[in-house]
């Protein structure tokens, strides 16, 4: 196992991101707003969401490529 070194920010932005992430998932099998709405906002949050957490993630493996090497 590694260990990885994240900074204060990176953490909660990371959390941020797979929170949207989580709470698009979960208004797309709720039933708490209109049909329409729901779909919308939780397909955006989904969306974002995943998006965002693509450079992240290629952002912690490149510094722990570099650690390696």
């Amino acid at each position: 196992m590694r260990n990885v070194e994240l900074s204060i920010p990176k953490l909660a932005t990371i959390a941020a991101t797979r929170g949207m992430l989580g709470f698009g998932a979960g208004l797309l099998s709720a039933s708490l707003l209109p049909r329409r709405e729901r779909r919308t906002l939780g397909w955006t949050l989904l969306v974002v969401g995943a998006i965002s957490t693509i450079p992240l993630a290629l952002s912690i493996f490149a510094t722990r490529r570099d650690d390696i090497l």
